[in-house]
């Protein structure tokens, strides 16, 4: 491979590529939230999406910085390790991210800048401070939570948000820390208890879905879309969950948590779709080129 091409393919593994498709769904769950109650426009929800993409980026940059140490002795193939991008660089590189994505949000709607920056103080403080502790599951729950919450901040003030709008990041928070848990011991094994909480939490999500649907009562077309999107979420995680559970070894507890970080947006569509079909396929729609791009490069 060239040197331009291979520097290239390093920095896209070192982004996590497929998993940069998994953050507009967010967004796009949150703005479908709020979209019986407010004027969403597909300009600033492209920005928005624009942000949430360039704060993740952010995210995965600086996680690769912060575990050059423990990735040289474990995944010595990483772009950090192996010599492909500098540690300096990385962290350049994150940190331009993070700074352009609060700038983006902010541009976007004031508020949405605000969330940015809460999002971003998640990320660094999950990144630098609390990623090797239990506590840290509750910031990277609460980087996707607050992703959703950039979305809902298209329709006005989060404050004055019901509780049918909150319970959904909450869930996305609960469903993402429980993934973070498990995937902290993916290359230690014997962690079947972790695989345990991870699909207690896709069981959870799963519920969620269905309780709002019957609270919402959308329609044929968006209840049928809906169990569809569920049923799908419940099966993908569920496999993948179920090899981890019965044999907890890196080599399936790690596919594991790449089949949950993915099926994320499969959850996002379900519950997109309880407010329309149209939500629900535009939010699911994304996870073809994560997909795609997962088959070139690691999601985990």
């Amino acid at each position: 491979m060239s040197g331009s091409a291979g520097t290239l393919r390093a920095y896209a593994t070192l982004l996590r590529v497929p998993n940069l498709a998994t953050a507009p769904p967010d967004v796009l769950l949150g703005a479908a939230l709020v979209a019986p109650v407010a004027d969403i426009r597909l300009a600033p929800l492209a920005g928005l999406c624009v942000a949430s993409v360039l704060l993740y980026a952010g995210g995965t940059t600086l996680n690769d910085y912060v575990d050059a140490a423990e990735d040289a002795r474990e995944r010595p193939e990483r772009p950090i390790p192996s010599g492909e991008v500098s540690r300096t660089a990385a962290l350049a590189v994150g940190l331009s991210f993070l700074v352009c994505g609060v700038a983006v949000a902010a541009a976007t709607k004031p508020q949405s800048g605000g969330v940015a920056a809460a999002l971003t103080a998640c990320i660094l403080l999950y990144d630098g401070v609390f990623k090797h502790r239990p506590v840290g599951v509750v910031f990277m729950g609460g980087a996707r939570g607050l992703n959703v919450l950039l979305g809902v901040s298209l329709g006005g003030a989060l404050l004055d948000l019901s509780p049918i709008v909150l319970v959904v990041p909450a869930v996305v928070f609960v469903y993402i820390a429980a993934v973070t848990f498990m995937a902290a011991g993916e290359t230690v094994g014997d962690n079947r208890g972790a695989v345990a909480l991870a699909i207690g939490a896709v069981a959870l999500a799963g519920l969620a879905v269905v309780v709002r649907l019957g609270v919402r009562s959308p329609g044929l077309a968006a209840t049928a879309l809906t169990f569809v999107l569920v049923a799908c979420f419940l099966a993908w995680t569920g496999q993948a969950l179920r090899r981890a559970y019965l044999t907890p070894r890196p080599e399936t507890v790690g596919p594991a948590v790449g089949t949950c970080v993915l099926a994320q947006v499969v959850l996002d569509g379900a519950f997109a779709s309880t407010v329309g079909p149209a939500w629900g396929l535009a939010t699911v729609g994304l996870l073809v080129p994560a997909v795609g791009l997962s088959r070139v490069f690691d999601v985990s």
